[in-house]
């Protein structure tokens, strides 16, 4: 008689008699696109040999001839070896790939089109590309060191904007961040939106001579600059700035400073303009003549933000990527400034008639763009000092150190 089975033994039976079948295989998907293996038919390579001079410009914002010796200066840095596998993408193609990225102000999925390289690779190929022309070109941002060429920075102030012991035009913008993943409101400024503030400071050329980049938008505007090296050093004497001397054909001693708007704290380095309220009019001469000087700031940031459109967009990267892309634009700023003539041209920055006393705004003025001016602060915080050598500077402008002009153009301005 045969054994009963119970339930569970019979089903234990049933299975271990089932055919196993084998496992359906999934379609193998590429790891590449196929139209992304084209990159050599498809890329703007192609037609980068076609652009005319002028054409050229528009497109990498240099000529071919400082493009070429940028692309020497970062090959041995950017340049990756062939595999087995596949081939490199040329150091030729990541260097204009970045410089597209910056002048176009393109999204990585928009730019694939025409670099025909993938978002994904471009996320990490672009900062690195950023890094390595900030390291190639920084000596171009280039501080004084000495007080002969503080001097020889402040007599580039005189000469062209008519203020005698000025070593620089300061200034500070917000610059448009996504908001980073898990900052809460960190990087939340007075203005709604999330941004780094870059700092910089510029000569009579409108050349950087220092930046600083990477202060939280929700800093407070007038504690941005205390975040900075150059602060630090400009408090503790660590700059080698000349010593007060008499301005030009008198006997009034001032310190060598910088100028700067209302969001900066008045000392005896820093000279800002007098409140408008119930202002003066030996007060707006001096703010009319620091407004002259001051102006190249704010025309060097107009044109930074004109020439690299990253700068029209909130800037949508990983916030540790956010410095290169920044830093990489103020030093091809001041490279092209030296390398081209027709980087910055006359209709470019505001200019001044004094002859027939007209003022006419720069092109790019008329542009908009996220970089944001800091919020000016009051005069609560009284600085003695400061106020003192302000006051100096207002006797000078309307006594020995006038121009002709100044009277007439505070109706213009």
């Amino acid at each position: 008689m045969a054994p009963v089975l119970s339930k569970h033994q019979k089903i234990g039976i049933a299975l271990s008699l089932s055919v196993v079948l084998p496992r359906k295989k999934s379609k193998r998907r590429y790891w590449v696109k196929n139209w992304l293996q084209k990159r050599n038919k498809l890329c703007h390579m192609n037609i980068m040999k076609e652009l005319e001079v002028d054409d050229l410009r528009n497109f990498l914002r240099m000529d071919i001839d400082s493009f070429e010796e940028l692309l020497a200066m970062v090959t041995p840095t950017i340049e990756k070896q062939d595999t087995l596998m596949r081939n490199a993408i040329s150091a030729r193609e990541r260097l204009t790939a970045t410089l597209r990225f910056l002048v176009s102000g393109q999204s990585y999925e928009d730019l694939k089109f025409s670099t025909i390289i993938s978002p994904q690779l471009m996320s990490i190929m672009i900062p690195e590309r950023c890094r390595a022309i900030y390291e190639c070109l920084k000596h171009y941002i280039k501080m004084p060191s000495s007080e002969a060429e503080w001097k020889n920075t402040a007599k580039m102030f005189e000469d062209k904007w008519n203020f005698s012991h000025c070593l620089g035009a300061m200034d500070g913008k917000h610059v448009a961040v996504e908001k980073p993943p898990g900052s809460g409101s960190s990087f939340y400024n007075y203005k709604d939106f999330f941004s780094v503030v870059l700092f910089a400071v510029v000569n009579a050329n409108y050349e950087f001579i220092y930046v600083h980049t990477g202060t939280n938008g929700s800093v407070s505007d007038g504690g941005v600059i205390q975040h900075t090296r150059f602060y630090e050093k400009l408090m503790t004497g660590q700059l080698n700035l000349p010593r007060a001397s008499s301005l030009p054909d008198t006997n009034i001693i001032v310190p060598y400073t910088f100028v700067g708007d209302s969001a900066f704290a008045l000392n005896r380095h820093v000279m800002k303009p007098y409140p408008f309220r119930n202002i003066n009019h030996e007060k707006r001469i001096f703010n009319y003549r620091l407004s002259r000087a001051r102006r190249v700031v704010e025309n060097a940031f107009g044109i930074l933000a004109a020439r690299f459109r990253i700068f029209r967009r909130k800037i949508s990267v990983n916030i540790e990527n956010v410095d290169a892309i920044v830093l990489a634009c103020c030093a091809l700023h001041n490279y092209l400034r030296t390398k081209s003539d027709t980087y910055i041209t006359d209709s470019c920055v505001d200019s001044e008639n004094t002859n027939d006393l007209t003022f006419r705004p720069g092109d790019w003025r008329s542009e908009s763009c996220e970089l944001v001016s800091l919020m000016h602060r009051n005069e609560k915080q009284r600085n003695d000092e400061g106020n003192n050598v302000r006051n100096k500077f207002m006797a000078y402008f309307n006594g020995q150190g006038s121009v002709p002009f100044q009277e007439n153009m505070l109706q213009v301005i």
